[in-house]
């Protein structure tokens, strides 16, 4: 599980919603209407931008970020490592029955297992990588137009409550609701855009460059082994890919 987002989005709604109690009641933000306006109408606005596909690839590509296992450099290095060791210890042939769920460790372990030369795994990265960001880019791109929708949705359900508030000037107790669904959209839409959405998309490109740089890693480390299996010279050549901190630890 991502800690830092989890942990982002909750001290974050904590201190919003720490901030409206010490004002007054909660009940006092809570508008159907206002919620409506912003949420119901950022999310028709990005069905009609993007293909529902996309849409909902996004949605499920945010959700894998609070549940996605973090890994480090040095792990990807260290694992490597230990595939070096099995194939100097059996014979590259014996990665070929490699057990994991990575599908591109998975990949690479076949590539060293059929001898594949040095082009051969560069082209394969390469389309990795493009795959990869393609992929990528589409939740990456929802994210970002839905927090710029969300506070032009905001917008809109401020000029629609001012635009009530002013017709109905002659009946006094009819201004004080309008200004506030005009007020709390306004509210919504910054929310939603600053404290979920701009941040998912954030994290979605994080994500983006922490995968690439693990590709990078398991194709140099196939490339490595097939040049030269010995598990030493693997490390070596890999913990350039690692901060001398992670160096010191890695193995």
């Amino acid at each position: 599980m991502d800690i830092a987002t989890l942990f982002g989005l909750i001290v974050g709604l904590a201190m919003v919603f720490g901030a409206i109690m010490g004002g007054g009641s909660i009940w006092l933000f809570v508008d159907l209407h206002a919620f409506m306006i912003v949420v119901g109408g950022s999310l028709a606005a990005i069905c009609i931008n993007f293909p529902l596909n996309q849409v909902l690839q996004a949605f499920r590509a945010a959700s894998k970020t609070l549940m996605m296992r973090e890994f480090s450099d040095a792990d990807v290095v260290n694992t490597m490592v230990r595939i070096a060791e099995l194939s100097r210890r059996e014979g590259i042939v014996a990665l070929e029955h490699v057990h994991t769920n990575d599908a591109v460790l998975k990949k690479a372990c076949m590539l060293i297992a059929d001898n594949a030369g040095p082009e051969l795994i560069k082209d394969s990265l390469l389309i990795e990588i493009s795959s990869l960001c393609k992929r990528h880019s589409v939740a990456q791109n929802v994210f970002k137009r839905l927090g710029l929708l969300a506070p032009s949705l905001g917008l809109t359900g401020t000029l629609i409550g001012l635009v009530q508030m002013f017709a109905n000037l002659d009946n006094p107790k009819s201004i004080g609701p309008s200004m506030s669904v005009a007020m709390i959209c306004t509210f919504y839409g910054a929310m939603l855009s600053n404290l979920i959405l701009t941040p998912i998309a954030g994290k979605l490109a994080a994500r983006t460059q922490l995968e690439v740089h693990r590709l990078e890693i398991i194709f140099e480390g196939a490339k490595c082994i097939l040049e030269n299996n010995n598990p030493r010279l693997v490390y070596e050549k890999l913990s350039s890919f690692l901060s001398p901190k992670e160096r010191r630890y890695a193995r």
